[in-house]
């Protein structure tokens, strides 16, 4: 490790800014790698990794600590608490890490952040953990939904809510999924031979591309160490987006020429999916509530040279007279729970709860009233979450149909066969994280009868 930044110490305080002070983990980890760039691929790659498994299997680690220590994790301050899971996941899960390391540089660890009088505790700890591999054992099958929250570190709330809307089987495969490492995927842009020049100039710097399933050129990458480096990337060539987000576009397919609405657009994967798609006779109109989201689409929009996208800020909770009816297509991928994305943003599942979820569905609710009012007649509506919610997905479809003058339309022509089923061919799809390649994703597909 490099003398001048103890990795160590820069995962305790992204996890402290995550735990403690709120912030957004995908976010807080973009930054530092972003800030460290000048780091060898191999200390970026262990930072990442001890914070994002830190996080992910937080309740697990918790369950752990509470069996070997006589203050529970819950009662610890918070800097002890971090230092403990850390060296707890590099104990179980970092087979790399020799067990004296990770414990000694939490040890180390606690004495730099003002606990010199604690070092004996978090040494006798993780000692006892390390001594100790098998040892707790899960909780029984008589508590299962305790047993399934500790084995995928997975709240209990949302184990339940799992087990009731999905069944026991497929919420394990799914929440098995979340603890595996997403892939990065990429959506390559341009002609079949540009496509092609594109590929082979990224296996010249090394990086691997291999076709992901479902979508249009979507393809997994490895090898890179930092994308701002790719040229195809800065060239707007290359845009990050997983496959599930494509197929929103893909299920809008607008035609060339089309007007196109997205009303909640950031940071614009789907809106520059549908500007190729338009083509340069076409308009694609990219919305956000802030400045903030709104300059990340036009960013992207500039590198991806973009002249067919606007992107402007505007709440899709209030209507918006001049366009009603005069949209060819709109696309509503609405504020969410988020639990389909669980897998890159750990933090999420902590957050979950009924009450955020009620909020949401009445929020969801409002926009998909206002964004239905500016699609014409014949017109085209989608309506889509990255989350895992009956109550947010297949009971606002419900909800929508019955109040508005829509009908639901067949996803089957835009879906590849593997994806068809009686839920598609109705109009809407759940994806699902362990039992499809990729993120959680809800998308149904209206047409405006008048």
């Amino acid at each position: 490790m490099t003398e001048r930044v103890n990795i160590r110490e820069l995962a305790l305080e992204t996890l402290l800014a995550v735990g403690r002070d709120g912030e957004k983990s995908h976010q807080v980890i973009r930054n530092v790698l972003e800030k460290y760039q000048y780091l060898p691929r191999q200390e970026r790659a262990f930072f990442t990794r001890l914070c994002e498994g830190t996080l992910e299997y937080r309740i697990r680690l918790d369950y752990i600590l509470d069996a070997f220590s006589r203050t529970p994790a819950a009662g610890m301050k918070p800097v002890i608490r971090e230092i403990l899971r850390m060296g707890v996941y590099q104990l179980r899960y970092m087979d790399a890490v020799p067990d004296s390391a990770a414990v000694n540089e939490a040890v180390k660890l606690a004495a730099r952040k003002g606990f010199r009088n604690l070092k004996g505790f978090v040494n006798g700890v993780l000692r006892s953990v390390a001594r100790n591999p098998g040892l707790p054992a899960d909780p029984g099958e008589e508590q299962l939904v305790r047993r399934l929250s500790v084995r995928y570190s997975m709240p209990e709330f949302l184990t339940e809510k799992w087990l009731e809307e999905l069944g026991r089987d497929t919420a394990e495969k799914m929440m098995a999924a979340f603890l595996k490492e997403a892939p990065l995927t990429a959506r390559l842009r341009g002609t079949a031979e540009q496509r092609k020049k594109t590929l082979e100039e990224l296996a010249g710097q090394g990086v691997s591309a291999v076709p992901a399933p479902y979508a249009r050129n979507a393809f997994y990458l490895e090898g890179y160490d930092y994308l701002g480096k790719l040229k195809a990337f800065r060239q707007g060539r290359l845009v990050v987006q997983d496959v599930s987000s494509m197929l929103a576009a893909e299920a809008a397919a607008p035609a060339p020429g089309n007007f196109v609405l997205d009303v909640c657009a950031a940071p614009g994967g789907k809106s520059m999916y549908l500007a190729d798609l338009v083509g340069k006779t076409g308009r694609v109109l990219a919305r956000d509530l802030t400045e903030d989201k709104v300059r990340r689409i036009r960013e992207n929009a500039v590198r991806c040279g973009m002249d067919n996208l606007t992107a402007e800020v505007r709440d899709a909770c209030v209507s918006d007279p001049e366009l009603e009816k005069k949209a060819d297509t709109v696309l509503a991928d609405v504020p969410c729970s988020g639990y389909g994305v669980i897998g890159r943003k750990p933090d999420i599942k902590y957050q979950a709860s009924r009450e955020k979820e009620a909020s949401l569905t009445e929020l969801q609710r409002r926009i998909l009233d206002r964004a239905s009012a500016c699609v014409k007649p014949g017109g085209v509506l989608i309506y889509s979450t990255c989350t895992v919610s009956q109550k947010e997905n297949q009971e606002n479809v419900r909800w929508f149909l019955e109040k508005h003058p829509f009908v639901p339309e067949s996803l089957d022509p835009y879906l590849c066969p593997e994806l068809r089923g009686e839920d598609s061919a109705r109009g809407w799809i759940q994806l699902l994280p362990g039992i499809h390649s990729c993120d959680g994703f809800f998308i149904a597909r209206f047409r405006r009868e008048k």
